[in-house]
């Protein structure tokens, strides 16, 4: 389960040769292997003649010996890099990595109903959503969210993030037949704060494995722009080396699909190529020559529509998504709830006779259907126009219309 030794020595040489790099403490810290092991790999080096000892102890590190490459360990060096560019932290090998993901395993978390209130707190929720909720987060399986548009689906997949709150060891780097794919990604991965050692503490506090980066549970939210083609590993023709495809960035985390039915692919065909993982907790990859291999999938993957799921899916596809949760617009009285929150929120006055107004004059014009976002909308237009006009904030009814008029585009025909 190592990685081959051979690997691992141009690893080492093509890091001191792109960094410029010649004590073993720096290289450790740049290949991510503990000083020993390092050692152990500069002495093989030194057999090789690939590296030879400068002969000088550098005063500023502790009185270490300094290590160059040789001409031969030169060659070597651009030999391998000829083959691939990577160089820096030793990547783990795929069979490592598989343990580590059953360590960390998404299906281990547990999510009380105090935990995703606390983290959906700032959502007015019927409690009934959070008792459907609750159970397919803890279960770590797929969701799919259907309901009309405003209403929080976003909102409730970010709430659901936060509700995890513990954190994880992503690889910087996994390695699988000799190719390295890169993983750790500081666009997807929120690096967590690593506690330093205090040098006077009695009790040291345990070091982990550096090739990992310590991460919160990652979330990877695509939308309209999803395609097939960003499921697939990702190869660097000019690096030589192959990126991890978004839903292996994502283990241990959350994959959103928001907006499902907007991509230029088909709903039924993205749902397909999640079949396999979905089901059988494993996906398939596959490498240039076309070499398949498995990875692990432990992923919560949410899918988001604004489509009713017999429009967009069969039913073998609806059966294999293991939770459907609908999302509605709020009743009257949670409605009243959200406008009042956002208007304190934003320090603006509520008014009784502009909510009678929109409640009894407006909403009947669109049969009384209301959604969680209009609040927000509404109160934001209403302040735009009290700065345009150079007024305190204020809810009067005809800034009410004015706003209102701007929530929807009238139906009419453009003449060209």
């Amino acid at each position: 389960m190592r990685l081959p030794v051979v690997m691992m020595r141009d690893i080492l040489l093509k890091t001191m040769f792109r960094k410029n790099l010649d004590m073993v403490s720096e290289i450790a810290e740049a290949i991510c292997l503990p000083r020993a092991v390092t050692q152990e790999l500069v002495d093989m080096a030194r057999q090789q003649r690939l590296l030879e000892a400068t002969g000088t102890l550098n005063a500023n590190s502790g009185g270490e010996m300094g290590f160059q490459l040789t001409d031969a360990g030169k060659s070597r060096a651009l030999d391998a890099l000829s083959q691939s560019e990577y160089f820096g932290a030793m990547p783990v090998p795929l069979a490592v990595y598989r343990e580590q993901v059953q360590r960390q395993s998404i299906r281990n978390i547990q999510i009380t109903r105090d935990e995703l209130t606390g983290a959906m707190g700032h959502l007015v929720l019927p409690p009934s959503l959070l008792d459907h909720l609750g159970p397919a987060v803890s279960a770590g399986r797929s969701i799919l969210m259907y309901g009309p548009p405003g209403n929080g689906k976003s909102s409730i997949s970010n709430g659901i993030r936060d509700a995890m709150g513990d954190k994880i060891y992503v690889p910087r780097a996994i390695e699988y037949a000799g190719q390295v794919i890169t993983v750790y990604d500081p666009i997807v991965h929120s690096k967590a704060e690593v506690e330093v050692d205090d040098p006077n503490s009695l009790r040291r506090k345990r070091t982990f494995d550096t090739r990992y980066v310590r991460c919160e549970r990652p979330t990877v939210i695509t939308g309209g722009e999803l395609s097939l083609s960003m499921l697939d590993l990702v190869y660097n023709p000019t690096a030589r080396t192959y990126q991890a495809p978004l839903q292996l960035k994502s283990t241990g985390g959350i994959f959103i699909v928001d907006d499902l039915g907007r991509q230029a692919e088909p709903p039924q065909s993205l749902v397909n190529r999640w079949i396999v993982p979905l089901e059988e907790s494993k996906d398939i990859l596959a490498l240039q020559s076309g070499e398949k291999f498995e990875v692990p999938f432990d992923t919560l993957v949410i899918f988001s529509t604004n489509f009713h799921p017999n429009e967009i899916f069969d039913q073998a596809a609806l059966r294999r998504i293991f939770f459907k949760i609908k999302i509605d617009g709020p009743n009257q009285q949670d409605f009243l709830k959200i406008f009042a929150m956002v208007a304190k929120k934003r320090g603006m006055p509520l008014d009784e006779e502009t909510l009678l107004h929109l409640l009894k004059v407006k909403y009947p014009t669109i049969n009384n259907v209301y959604a969680n976002y209009q609040p927000i909308f509404l109160i934001d237009q209403m302040i735009s126009i009290c700065e345009f006009e150079g007024i305190p904030y204020q809810m009067r009814p005809d800034l009410l219309d004015r706003a209102w008029a701007n929530m929807f585009v009238k139906d009419e025909k453009i003449v060209k």
